[in-house]
Order: C-alpha cells, then structure tokens, then sequence
C-alpha cells in the first residue's frame, strides 16, 4: 500500500498528519482501506511509506490495523509510485503475485474479481479501472475486447482522451514486474512502467462501476465523509452540542463543541475543534484541536489546520488557514 506522499492537496491538515491517518467518519482512511482488502482475504500488508512514518507506527504500535498485519517499508528517498513498489516489495521479500493499492483511494471494488481476472489473463500485471466524467486529471486506459490495454494515457485532454475508464490505483502484479523498475531511482508506474508493459502486449485491465473516491483533495475528502453518513449527521463519543446550535448532514469528531446559535452544515468538524457561538460552518473542514471565533463564517472550501485559532467574526470563502506550513 503506498501511502509515502506528503498530502500536499489536503493542506493545512496534512501539515501535522499523513492523509491515511484522517479521520473518514470516525475511522482512519488508512483502516477503512485495509478493511475492504482484509474482506477480500488479504492478511498481510507492507505500508511503502516515505513522509512521517512513525505518525504510522505510533498510531497502531501493535503492528495490526483493520484486521491486517502490517510491514513498514520506509524510504531512504522519494522514489516515485514505481520506485517505492520495488522498494517495499523487495524490503518484505514479496516473491509472489501481490496486490498494490493506493492508501488515499476509497473503493468497495471486488478485489478477489480482480485477482481472478488477472489469473485468468494470464498477463504481468492487471489494473482496476473506474469510470469518470473527466478523465484528463487521470490516467485513460483504453482495451481491446479480452482486456488487454493497448494504451495509458497519463492525463490527457478531455477532447483526446479514448476512453472515461481510468486507472483506479488497484494493481495485481507478478513479481516480474519488479525486474522491469530500475532500482535506487525515481521511476513512475503510470508514465513508465504500465507504457513499458503495453509494448509488451502483458498489461490487462478490469473495468468496475462499484463505489470510488481519491480523497486526495479538500473537496474529496469532504465528499468521503458525507457519503458514509448518507444524509445523517454523526457525532462522535465526547463531542458536544448546545442545544440550539444545528448539526445538519456532518461530522463532528469526538471531544469537539459547536456553541450557542452555531450552525454546521456539510462539514467535517474534527476532535477537539471548538465552533464558537454564532458561527457558521458551511461545506467546510475544520481540523483537530481549532477554534473557530465567534460568529464567524466559513464557506465551502475553507479547511482551517489543526490547532489554529480564526478570530472571532471573520469571513472565509474557500481558504486555506493557513496558507503556509508551520
């Protein structure tokens, strides 16, 4: 699972915590994950990790989350998607057909479907693909009738672009495939390793319309949270509020208050945040330990960091508090 980068999508959160470790409705988006793979019979796990790793291991210190045991593979460096799978895969001593899955991706996709497709293609590696309105912000993967890719088109024009089916971060790999990754050096698995396998005729693909989120920016993430309430709003255990304050179709983390008269609506409001009286919280994310002043007012997107302080009645409109890292 590669869950190396530095969330720089999702800051100012991911300032003081790897993405994987927010909060998705209450649980980690790095169990959540783990959980759909531990139901597909998965049992061992290898993290290739890069920004922050011991936020990881003092998180689960046992060693075991979301029914899975875990490996740390730390890198040396930044070695890219590719680079970092050869890296973790050789550091676990992987010499077997193996899964690979981005740790930011939220998918009910039927990996062991998956597993079964690439056995029977018979190929190097097989990806799951996703549909999606816009594939120019991913990678375009169009097949011939038996699945084969005969092209990966990292990003294209939405006018160029051959297909709306995109790479949805789930790979199925044989061990070969490591051979083909130049070791000790960057090397993306979209830009260089998939195009490499599509000459070879041995790269297979598995289209899938079950649930898919990459959480990788604030309105994602947000859009993680809301879907798994359904319309609801959860409140954790500890969290606090007044009771004439509104709590409308949102999340509101354990130990958090929202104060007299204040409104939070389509929101993430994480542990220990602290909404005060009047304000308004709108389509928005507030981080761990904050305090949003007094009437104030925060419109869709604003993500305000963890442990900061907004003064009473100010204004934001999709802002970042604050813009620059600590």
């Amino acid at each position: 699972m590669l869950v190396g980068g530095e969330g720089t999508r999702l800051r100012p959160l991911t300032y003081t915590i790897p993405k994987q470790l927010l909060p998705v409705a209450g649980v980690t988006m790095l169990e959540r994950v783990l959980g759909r793979l531990a139901a597909h019979g998965v049992e061992d796990v290898v993290l290739s990790m890069g920004y922050r790793p011991d936020a990881f291991r003092e998180r689960f210190p046992e060693g075991r989350a979301g029914g899975v045991e875990l490996t740390y593979a730390v890198e040396p460096e930044p070695r890219d998607t590719a680079g970092a799978i050869r890296f973790a895969a050789e550091d676990a001593g992987i010499d077997d057909t193996f899964l690979v899955v981005n740790g930011d991706v939220l998918t009910e996709l039927d990996v062991t479907a998956l597993i079964g497709f690439h056995r029977e293609r018979g190929g190097l590696a097989t990806i799951a693909l996703t549909p999606v309105e816009d594939p120019s912000a991913f990678g375009a993967v169009p097949t011939d009738a038996h699945g084969r890719v005969t092209a990966f088109i990292e990003k294209p024009p939405i006018d160029l672009a051959p297909t709306n089916l995109i790479n949805a971060g789930t790979y199925v790999l044989e061990p070969a495939v490591l051979s083909m990754i130049p070791p000790g050096v960057r090397v993306s698995i979209e830009r260089e390793t998939f195009p490499a396998l599509v000459a070879e005729r041995k790269l297979y693909a598995m289209a899938s319309d079950a649930y898919w989120l990459d959480t990788g920016t604030p309105a994602q993430y947000l859009k993680a949270n809301l879907d798994l309430v359904a319309g609801h709003a959860l409140l954790e255990a500890g969290s606090r509020v007044d009771p004439t304050a509104r709590v409308c179709r949102s999340v509101v983390g354990g130990g958090a208050r929202i104060e007299d008269g204040a409104v939070v609506r389509s929101s993430v409001v994480l542990a220990g945040a602290v909404i005060g009286a009047g304000a308004t919280v709108e389509g928005s994310i507030v981080g761990a330990g904050a305090r949003i002043g007094a009437h104030c007012r925060l419109e869709p997107v604003t993500v305000v960091g963890c442990d900061v302080e907004v003064a009473a009645g100010r204004v934001l409109r999709d802002e970042r508090v604050p813009p620059e890292g600590p």
